[in-house]
């Protein structure tokens, strides 16, 4: 074997390494959060092969909180934003895909700019506008300010790029209407750029915590990651076993979600390059 041959396969050999370190460290939170959640309190500080499995622990978490509103209020905020994403995403990445007008590219650098802006930046002048409409501490004012996404606008356009024109064309020839082309020709094609959109946007508001936090103040309108905040806390005492076993519960579905559609996601993203 020659030099080069042998620093080839030290360099392979040792990117190798450090991406399984990574993964351990990955996924060593979650180790550790599956072990105590399936186990008695006695056994969240030490490993033995022969401890005992038990439920019980998500049976006390799920009593201990009123986790079925949470998850209700969750599902209601993912499922409300989601959709109005479809929408407006779709029509506007449509729109500077395919249509010609004045300041095209000005407007969709300036759809861009809100990629360059993180949330935390605004929860002052949001939790303003929803004080004057007056919804707040109401699932609406949670998923309002994100209701329009330059990411969803940025990748459906890239998708709708790659469509060819003759298809579009064909469709006119047919006699279909815009809204009917985009329906029929753009929105199937682009089903994979969808899931993967939805993965990401039900996986953000599922997670989101610092605005839902600052916006809800009752458990009528407070979401999994502050109801588990507020379970977690001081005031209710720390056992480890619970706190985990309500954390696996919260995490769950987006798990699920991702294993499902895991190939779908990785595609589309490689699918919508930068044209």
């Amino acid at each position: 074997m020659t030099r080069t041959a042998r620093g080839a396969a030290f360099a392979e050999g040792l990117e190798t390494a450090g991406a399984w370190l990574l993964a351990v460290l990955w996924i060593l939170p979650l180790a550790y959060a599956a072990w105590t959640a399936f186990h008695p309190p006695e056994f969240s500080t030490r490993f033995a092969l022969d401890a005992p499995l038990t439920l019980q622990n998500f049976a006390n978490a799920w009593a201990a909180a009123p986790f079925a509103r949470y998850f209700v209020n969750t599902v209601a905020l993912a499922a409300m934003v989601l959709a109005v994403q479809l929408v407006l995403g779709t029509l506007a990445g449509y729109a500077f895909a395919r249509y010609e007008f004045a300041g095209r590219e000005i407007a969709f650098w300036l759809v861009l700019v809100q990629l360059m802006i993180t949330p935390d930046i605004l929860v002052v002048e949001n939790y303003r506008t929803m004080s004057g409409l007056g919804i707040v501490d109401t699932v609406p004012a949670i998923g309002l300010p994100y209701m329009a996404s330059a990411f969803g606008i940025f990748l459906l356009r890239q998708t709708f790029k790659t469509v060819p024109r003759e298809l579009d064309e064909a469709a006119r020839v047919e006699g279909a209407g815009g809204l009917a082309t985009l329906w029929k020709v753009y929105v199937p094609l682009a089903k994979p750029v969808y899931i993967a959109w939805g993965l990401v946007s039900v996986s953000f508001q599922w997670n989101n915590f610092l605005w839902p936090l600052v916006i809800t103040n009752s458990v009528e309108s407070r979401p999994l990651t502050v109801g588990l905040q507020v379970f977690s806390s001081t005031d209710q005492g720390i056992d480890w076993s619970i706190i985990c076993a309500a954390t696996l519960i919260t995490a769950a579905p987006l798990l699920v979600a991702f294993l499902l559609f895991q190939r779908q996601f990785v595609q589309s993203f490689m699918r919508a390059g930068i044209r």
